[in-house]
């Protein structure tokens, strides 16, 4: 058997979110339009501003499971752009997602949200983030959603 994976810690995003734009039913479930409007990136790898650019393009399907869709920047402490893909998965209890959706703070060992990302820039400091593939553990705050990214080794 292969050795499964190690997971390093790279950073903290604190994404600032705008109110949702919701789009109604669709082909597979809820859709809704979450503005990313800023926030930060935290860690020894990779620090700087998330930039007012970008949404998450969710799907709540009929078993109130979120899917995760978000495309967005930031520019890091000492100038370079960063592109950031982040898709993943939010679901739970139905008393816990509820208590979400009304924007109240919820203990995130209470529902399970998981992401994977691929981030990409031009600037030869940081190639090394073309190159990684990243899971992420999250939480949804009221205005915001926190995730710990981590590359997979």
């Amino acid at each position: 058997m292969l050795k499964p994976p190690d997971l390093e810690y790279v950073c903290t995003l604190t994404v600032q979110l705008g109110p949702p734009r919701e789009m109604g039913i669709g082909r597979s479930g809820s859709r809704r339009i979450i503005p990313i409007i800023g926030g930060t990136v935290q860690g020894d790898a990779l620090s700087g501003t998330i930039l007012n650019l970008g949404a998450d393009w969710q799907t709540v399907f009929h078993n109130d499971c979120a899917q995760l869709d978000t495309r967005y920047a930031f520019e890091t402490t000492d100038g370079a752009l960063i592109e950031v893909i982040n898709s993943g998965f939010r679901h739970g209890p139905p008393d816990v997602m509820a208590r979400l959706s009304k924007g109240e703070d919820v203990d995130p060992a209470e529902y399970y949200m998981r992401t994977h990302a691929r981030l990409e820039t031009g600037d030869q400091r940081y190639n090394w983030v073309n190159k990684t593939l990243f899971a992420g553990t999250g939480e949804r705050r009221k205005a915001s959603v926190v995730i710990a990214l981590y590359a997979i080794k």
